[in-house]
């Protein structure tokens, strides 16, 4: 993925990321595979980090080509959405840090209060700007 990723990219970066961890998470691993077995967690870790990092911008640049929030409004919830996201990536920073990743570890990190604020104010300013 770029590093300047569009609103709608990030959203689908963040939402298949999550649902690729609920799947990962459920399997009851205690380590990843190594093999031709599918995706890697990691890969979605570091897609789920990049939609984060993007994700203010994007959000900005959406709401300024529809021209349908109030300007205010949208500064002081960006505010949030930010603090949010850097939380929710320090989160998923530290899980790409460990050498191994279990079932549990992404279980851990699906209940992060940090990445559910994030996703909880996702759904929210997706639907302030369809």
């Amino acid at each position: 993925m770029s590093s300047k990723l569009n609103f709608t990219q990030c959203v689908e970066g963040i939402e298949s990321s999550y649902e690729f961890m609920l799947a990962y998470a459920a399997q009851g691993r205690d380590q990843e595979s190594m093999g031709a077995d599918g995706p890697s967690i990691r890969n979605f870790l570091g897609i789920l980090s990049n939609s984060l990092r993007g994700l203010n911008a994007a959000i900005r640049s959406e709401a300024n080509a529809k021209g349908i929030l109030q300007p205010e409004a949208l500064d002081e919830f960006l505010k949030l959405i930010e603090e949010d996201a850097v939380r929710a990536n320090c989160a998923v920073a530290i899980v790409i840090a460990v050498p191994v990743i279990s079932s549990q570890l992404i279980d851990n990190l699906n209940a992060s209060i940090h990445l559910r604020a994030l996703l909880t104010s996702l759904f929210l300013v997706d639907e302030c700007l369809k």
